[in-house]
């Protein structure tokens, strides 16, 4: 029998998150029900229970009516759930007894009848109620952190991150696989919108890195495994065939990227055609001032855009931002270098990014170069030179331009080893093959692994301001654990009966981050409570059912199943 304290006091807020709940979904009918359920003191609707305001209910509920659990139905836990814990725990309930009902990715945009997709929600929210009804307190728990950070990745991202980490007084570890630091940035000759030379820039901030005595870098090597957790990272790192190993409390990721290789676009007559070139490839003739082809100075340049990008049958549906400033600026230089060559720019629709572009686009087109907006669907050779057949869309008809060199505008893609990367640390990636941050709005430079942090292009394609800015929020990020000297560790983890355990091992075997282990003397399955992350791998595996997941017992989800299925 429940004693008065324990006795469920449970509040319940359903959001309308705009109309993105409320259009499907009754949501004062809603709240309407869950007021009537066991246990429920008060249930509210409000438009968004995330805002200040809708957290303020929470908090002023909490204490004014006594609550001790706590229940919101609004959008993805992965959204805000650390948001209404923090709020119920501001109002006195303890964190862990807060549930969400998920009425909008799981009900109202999957639905459009409105009568269904309300009646829905109701069970929804009456199915977290039962759960939280026997939800019991957890204690936070923390742990000791190693003071320093590791950047995988020296380019501008890595060095932008390594620099600020630096200066607060930690030691920071860069791990370049290349034998020098820059990545793609230092072979640039220049760089948009200011036509600024990139040595100018690049390699100061390179001087200072290698300079600064908090930083130890790494050339020609790779990070070969990474053991423990937030806060307590053990990296074994190859160099030179050797390998070391480096303690530290957080891990920056600044792997970048690589450019499209266009051979995969055969219709463009890449690697068949000498006129045929990338835009990396001209950069390094202007360089040089080589723009010699088949012996002589072109008298037409055509660029086509969008390689790689925008591309759905390649797999590469997003824009890589930069293309269209890239053109811009090499359309310029061509121009300056050539002043008498006809430059035209075929493009899909332009973008000018970031600050500047905008402008820098009219001075592209004020410098002679001629925009024309129409899809390239092939390049082939004509005697001497070279003609791109284009669906002009202004005219709605097929033309064709006679050049005498194709530059094409190749975009980013994933690396080949973000794969890897994503094995060691154990880091989900989107649909692009990019890595994947926590959220893309309060977590964009965060991880799902904890103390693990995204810098620069390996999260998406970016230009150099935006990258070296979020480098620096990431450094930002991984300087949180190390000024604070401890983390907070969940609490919801696994734990074992050891009367039922059978030392089996499976639950070893399952668990993808090293959490359980038999113990040497007893013969049975121990949690290393700050390894585990709470998966529930190890509970559904043992056959004995000795292992239990905080928060998701036998009893929590039983009482769930008890009103779904009512």
């Amino acid at each position: 029998m429940m004693s008065e304290k324990s006795k469920p006091r449970i509040g319940v807020y359903v959001c309308h998150c705009g109309t993105n709940i409320a259009a499907t979904v009754d949501v004062e009918a809603v709240a309407e029900y869950a007021q009537n359920l066991p246990g429920v003191v008060q249930a509210r609707h409000y438009t968004y229970m995330c805002s200040d305001p809708g957290q303020t209910l929470i908090k002023e509920d909490c204490r004014a009516l006594g609550l001790n659990r706590v229940v919101v139905a609004s959008c993805s836990p992965r959204m805000h759930e650390p948001t209404f814990r923090a709020a119920a725990q501001e109002g006195g309930v303890n964190s862990y007894r807060t549930e969400m009902a998920n009425i909008r990715e799981q009900c109202s945009w999957v639905h459009h009848d409105k009568e269904a997709a309300t009646r829905k929600a109701k069970v929804l929210v009456a199915s977290a109620v039962a759960k939280v009804t026997h939800l019991e307190p957890l204690e936070e728990r923390e742990a000791g952190v190693h003071p320093g950070t590791l950047v995988i990745g020296g380019g501008v991202a890595g060095l932008s991150a390594a620099l600020d980490v630096a200066e607060a007084g930690f030691p920071a570890y860069i791990v370049e696989k290349s034998d020098r630091l820059g990545g793609h940035v230092a072979e640039l000759g220049h760089t948009f919108p200011d036509l600024e030379p990139t040595a100018d820039w690049l390699a100061p901030l390179i001087r200072r890195v290698e300079e600064h005595p908090a930083i130890t870098v790494m050339l020609d090597a790779q990070v070969e495994e990474v053991a423990g957790f937030v806060g307590n990272f053990e990296v074994t790192v190859l160099q030179g065939g050797q390998a070391q190993q480096i303690d530290v409390g957080t891990i920056v990721i600044a792997t970048g990227y690589q450019l499209f290789d266009p051979s995969r676009k055969p219709e463009f007559g890449y690697g068949r055609y000498p006129g045929v070139l990338t835009t990396w490839e001209l950069e390094q003739r202007l360089a040089t001032g080589d723009l010699v082809v088949a012996g002589r100075a072109p008298q037409d340049v055509a660029f086509i855009k969008c390689v790689g990008s925008r591309d759905i049958q390649l797999g590469n549906p997003y824009c890589s931002r930069v293309c269209c400033m890239v053109a811009a600026k090499q359309a310029q230089m061509v121009r300056q270098a050539l002043p008498e060559t006809r430059v035209t720019v075929f493009y899909i629709d332009v973008r000018a990014f970031g600050k500047r572009g905008e402008e820098f686009y009219d001075e592209a087109r004020e410098a002679g170069v001629r925009y024309r907006r129409g899809n390239v669907s092939e390049v082939y050779r004509r005697g001497e030179r070279l003609v791109l057949r284009v669906e002009d869309t202004f005219l709605r008809r097929t033309v064709e331009h006679e050049t005498d060199m194709v530059v094409l505008a190749v975009g980013m893609e994933p690396r080949d080893d973000t794969g890897v990367i994503s094995a060691l640390l154990k880091l989900p990636r989107s649909a692009d093959g990019f890595f994947l941050e926590a959220h893309p709005k309060l977590g964009p430079v965060d991880t799902t692994t904890n103390g693990v942090f995204l810098a620069g292009c390996c999260q998406a394609p970016k230009d150099i301001p935006d990258t070296v800015a979020q480098a620096k929020a990431a450094a930002s990020s991984a300087l949180i654990p190390l000024i604070r000297g401890t983390v907070p560790v969940i609490s919801e983890t696994a734990i074992v009966d050891a009367e039922l355990c059978a030392g089996c091992g499976m639950c070893v075997d399952v668990c993808p981050y090293g959490a359980p282990a038999l113990d040497p003397l007893w013969g049975v399955s121990r949690i290393n409570a700050v390894l585990c992350k709470g998966c529930g791998a190890c509970a559904v595996t043992c056959p004995s059912k000795a292992i239990c997941l905080q928060q998701f017992t036998p009893e929590q989800i039983m009482a769930q199943v008890d009103v779904l299925t009512v």
